[in-house]
């Protein structure tokens, strides 16, 4: 590798066609129906210190969306599992953001059939992104409860990690249009449910609650559960998943959101009241701590090979 390529690579690494390449040059065919009908599914994964954190987690639920949307590939679990770890590598990045793509793929001339397709599979690294900074954790985040319904789990099921976007998206401009730094989706009963790529929690009386439906089940939100279990008794909590309702979420004495993209992210302002002190709380940074400790664990994270 000459040292104008290895420059190339410092902006991420992707695979693409069969090859790792650098990030700016990875694209995938115009006319493939992942891009023009949203129809893929895909994962993320990240890469802190050098170590992947809990990959399996994330195959598993890849493989689990790619059966659900009725995907296969030609490459095997341990195959993805090289590309990411080649993808790492090749982009020299100590901490990533990794993502792995299956799409639909293009279908014959002529046909709208899905069955006539090939699905392609696609992943890249980059440099890891972060829902909320660490400077932005440290006071809390600022949230708007939007108006925009989320997409019905009837409609689009939101355990398949998806694109579309488009409802998170507007949910956004509505959070920003009312000061607000991201924001949060309720359902048609008015329980609040997910964010642009984080679940929420709350701690209400004596209860760590997260909504049960309508969201993606992430993997830092299981790793939260988790890891809320185990501190219960200390915490003097016990761990629900169920529907959270707005009055709820607003009274609650804290609330954190979580994703692959940040960990434990408190929020500590919602529509412009504040979360009980104002501050992040100790159950959100026991848990944070928690949280980040289990990356150095060889039982939840794997060095990059």
């Amino acid at each position: 590798m000459t040292m104008d390529t290895a420059l190339s690579y410092t902006a991420g690494a992707a695979y693409v066609g069969g090859q790792i390449v650098p990030i700016a040059q990875a694209a995938i065919p115009i006319l493939d129906l992942g891009f023009l009908h949203s129809d893929a599914t895909y994962d993320v994964v990240h890469v802190w210190n050098g170590r992947f954190f809990r990959l399996d987690a994330h195959l598993d639920r890849f493989e689990r969306g790619m059966a659900k949307l009725r995907m296969s590939l030609p490459i095997d679990r341990d195959g993805i599992r090289e590309i990411l770890h080649e993808c790492v590598r090749a982009s020299g990045l100590d901490n990533a953001y990794v993502e792995l793509i299956c799409t639909r793929g293009m279908a014959a001339p002529g046909s709208r059939d899905p069955r006539d397709c090939v699905n392609q599979f696609y992943a890249f690294a980059v440099p890891f992104a972060w829902v909320a900074t660490p400077e932005h954790q440290k006071r809390g985040l600022s949230v708007h409860v939007s108006s925009v319904q989320r997409i019905a789990p009837e409609s689009v099921d939101p355990t398949v990690k998806n694109y579309h976007w488009l409802d998170l998206v507007q949910g956004l401009y509505d959070a920003y249009d009312h000061d607000a730094e991201t924001a949060l989706l309720s359902d048609a009963e008015g329980n609040v449910v997910e964010g642009p790529g984080f679940n929420v929690f709350a701690v209400t009386a004596g209860v760590l609650v997260t909504p049960k439906s309508g969201v993606l089940e992430g993997i830092t939100r299981k790793t939260a559960l988790e890891i809320g279990a185990q501190l219960g008794v200390e915490l003097g909590l016990r761990v629900e998943e169920r529907a959270l309702p707005y009055g709820e979420l607003t009274s609650a004495s804290e609330v954190f959101v979580t994703s692959t993209a940040g960990g434990i992210m408190p929020v500590t302002t919602i529509d412009g009241r504040a979360i009980g002190a104002g501050v992040p709380g100790p159950v959100t940074q026991k848990i944070g701590a928690q949280y980040w400790a289990m990356h150095e664990d060889p039982r939840y994270s794997e060095p990059v090979d």
